[in-house]
Protein backbone atom coordinates (compact mmCIF):
# COMPACT_ATOMS: atom_id res chain seq x y z
CA UNK A 1 0.00 0.00 0.00
CA UNK A 2 1.27 3.19 -0.89
CA UNK A 3 1.70 6.34 1.98
CA UNK A 4 -1.07 8.42 1.61
CA UNK A 5 0.79 11.71 0.83
CA UNK A 6 1.60 9.89 -2.43
CA UNK A 7 -0.70 9.61 -5.16
CA UNK A 8 -0.50 8.36 -9.31
CA UNK A 9 -0.58 10.08 -11.99
CA UNK A 10 -1.87 9.06 -15.56
CA UNK A 11 1.73 8.11 -16.34
CA UNK A 12 1.90 5.28 -13.60
CA UNK A 13 4.50 7.14 -11.45
CA UNK A 14 4.26 7.66 -7.92
CA UNK A 15 5.15 11.32 -6.45
CA UNK A 16 4.45 12.97 -3.09
CA UNK A 17 1.75 15.15 -3.38
CA UNK A 18 3.42 18.54 -2.50
CA UNK A 19 6.20 17.70 -5.25
CA UNK A 20 6.88 20.78 -6.98
CA UNK A 21 5.39 21.01 -10.70
CA UNK A 22 8.80 20.97 -12.38
CA UNK A 23 9.88 17.68 -10.73
CA UNK A 24 6.63 15.97 -11.32
CA UNK A 25 6.28 17.06 -15.48
CA UNK A 26 9.98 15.91 -15.55
CA UNK A 27 9.63 12.01 -13.35
CA UNK A 28 6.59 11.35 -14.92
CA UNK A 29 8.06 11.41 -18.18
CA UNK A 30 7.86 8.05 -19.72
CA UNK A 31 11.37 9.06 -21.77
CA UNK A 32 13.26 10.78 -19.47
CA UNK A 33 11.88 8.04 -16.88
CA UNK A 34 13.64 5.31 -19.45
CA UNK A 35 16.57 6.84 -19.50
CA UNK A 36 17.05 7.44 -15.76
CA UNK A 37 16.32 3.53 -15.38
CA UNK A 38 18.82 2.96 -18.16
CA UNK A 39 21.46 4.75 -16.68
CA UNK A 40 20.89 3.29 -13.27
CA UNK A 41 21.47 -0.08 -15.23
CA UNK A 42 24.22 0.81 -17.15
CA UNK A 43 26.01 1.83 -14.16
CA UNK A 44 26.37 -1.72 -12.58
CA UNK A 45 24.91 -0.92 -9.35
CA UNK A 46 26.25 -2.95 -6.74
CA UNK A 47 28.83 -3.31 -3.98
CA UNK A 48 32.05 -3.60 -6.58
CA UNK A 49 32.56 -2.70 -9.89
CA UNK A 50 29.67 0.53 -10.87
CA UNK A 51 30.64 3.17 -12.30
CA UNK A 52 28.81 6.65 -12.46
CA UNK A 53 26.08 7.35 -15.47
CA UNK A 54 24.48 10.46 -15.74
CA UNK A 55 22.83 12.95 -18.39
CA UNK A 56 21.20 16.12 -19.14
CA UNK A 57 17.37 16.73 -19.45
CA UNK A 58 16.09 18.76 -21.86
CA UNK A 59 13.07 20.91 -22.87
CA UNK A 60 13.05 22.22 -26.28
CA UNK A 61 10.72 25.66 -27.48
CA UNK A 62 8.08 23.23 -28.34
CA UNK A 63 8.35 21.91 -24.55
CA UNK A 64 9.46 18.31 -25.41
CA UNK A 65 11.25 17.15 -22.70
CA UNK A 66 14.99 14.65 -24.20
CA UNK A 67 17.82 13.30 -22.28
CA UNK A 68 21.42 13.82 -23.20
CA UNK A 69 23.67 11.14 -21.83
CA UNK A 70 27.10 11.99 -21.00
CA UNK A 71 30.72 9.86 -21.16
CA UNK A 72 30.81 7.46 -18.95
CA UNK A 73 32.14 8.18 -15.29
CA UNK A 74 34.41 6.45 -12.63
CA UNK A 75 33.57 4.48 -9.50
CA UNK A 76 32.99 7.70 -7.71
CA UNK A 77 33.15 10.45 -10.15
CA UNK A 78 31.74 11.92 -13.24
CA UNK A 79 32.42 14.57 -16.03
CA UNK A 80 30.08 16.83 -17.15
CA UNK A 81 30.52 17.90 -20.67
CA UNK A 82 30.21 21.87 -21.64
CA UNK A 83 26.83 23.49 -21.00
CA UNK A 84 27.38 27.07 -21.80
CA UNK A 85 24.07 29.28 -20.81
CA UNK A 86 22.22 26.09 -19.18
CA UNK A 87 21.68 24.71 -22.58
CA UNK A 88 22.48 22.06 -24.88
CA UNK A 89 22.32 22.89 -28.42
CA UNK A 90 18.99 24.94 -28.88
CA UNK A 91 17.63 22.94 -25.84
CA UNK A 92 17.35 24.04 -22.04
CA UNK A 93 18.97 22.27 -19.39
CA UNK A 94 15.98 21.48 -17.04
CA UNK A 95 17.58 19.11 -14.86
CA UNK A 96 20.92 16.97 -14.37
CA UNK A 97 21.15 13.51 -13.15
CA UNK A 98 24.16 11.26 -11.90
CA UNK A 99 23.84 7.90 -10.75
CA UNK A 100 25.97 6.77 -7.01
CA UNK A 101 25.91 2.73 -7.97
CA UNK A 102 28.20 1.38 -5.64
CA UNK A 103 26.57 0.04 -2.39
CA UNK A 104 29.53 -0.85 -0.64
CA UNK A 105 30.52 0.72 2.89
CA UNK A 106 33.07 3.24 1.54
CA UNK A 107 30.44 4.93 -0.67
CA UNK A 108 27.99 7.33 0.00
CA UNK A 109 24.23 6.71 -1.27
CA UNK A 110 22.93 10.34 -1.14
CA UNK A 111 24.67 13.32 -2.73
CA UNK A 112 28.46 14.21 -1.63
CA UNK A 113 29.41 17.37 -0.02
CA UNK A 114 31.24 17.49 -3.64
CA UNK A 115 28.21 17.11 -5.62
CA UNK A 116 26.68 19.75 -3.68
CA UNK A 117 29.39 22.12 -4.49
CA UNK A 118 29.56 21.01 -8.45
CA UNK A 119 25.50 21.84 -8.61
CA UNK A 120 25.89 25.26 -6.25
CA UNK A 121 29.11 26.70 -7.89
CA UNK A 122 28.84 25.67 -11.70
CA UNK A 123 27.54 29.49 -13.32
CA UNK A 124 26.87 27.56 -16.40
CA UNK A 125 23.48 25.75 -14.53
CA UNK A 126 22.01 28.73 -13.50
CA UNK A 127 19.12 29.04 -16.08
CA UNK A 128 15.61 29.96 -15.22
CA UNK A 129 14.20 26.74 -16.17
CA UNK A 130 17.10 24.60 -14.15
CA UNK A 131 15.41 22.39 -11.12
CA UNK A 132 18.60 20.91 -9.96
CA UNK A 133 21.02 17.60 -10.23
CA UNK A 134 19.08 14.03 -9.55
CA UNK A 135 20.85 11.37 -7.58
CA UNK A 136 19.53 7.77 -8.22
CA UNK A 137 20.96 5.85 -5.65
CA UNK A 138 19.84 1.94 -4.90
CA UNK A 139 17.05 3.35 -2.49
CA UNK A 140 16.43 6.75 -3.08
CA UNK A 141 16.69 9.37 -5.56
CA UNK A 142 17.85 13.25 -4.46
CA UNK A 143 17.27 16.32 -5.57
CA UNK A 144 20.17 19.00 -5.20
CA UNK A 145 18.72 22.09 -6.27
CA UNK A 146 20.69 25.03 -7.73
CA UNK A 147 21.39 26.33 -4.44
CA UNK A 148 23.24 23.12 -3.25
CA UNK A 149 20.51 22.06 -1.10
CA UNK A 150 18.88 18.25 -0.78
CA UNK A 151 16.37 17.05 -0.84
CA UNK A 152 14.92 13.55 -0.87
CA UNK A 153 12.58 12.95 -3.38
CA UNK A 154 11.12 9.75 -3.64
CA UNK A 155 12.54 5.90 -3.45
CA UNK A 156 14.30 4.52 -6.45
CA UNK A 157 11.67 1.68 -7.10
CA UNK A 158 8.86 4.13 -7.05
CA UNK A 159 9.87 6.49 -9.52
CA UNK A 160 12.03 4.20 -11.55
CA UNK A 161 9.90 0.97 -10.94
Amino acid sequence: MLPDDLTRSSKSSYLPQSMNQGYTEILNNPLVCAELKQAWEDSQPGVTGGHEEGGFILKDSAGNLSVVRWSVGNQNSIVLPAHPKCKIGEGAIVASFHTHPNTGGDYLQEPSETDKRAVRDDPDLKGASYIGEFVISQAKIYLIAPNGQVSEISDTSIILG
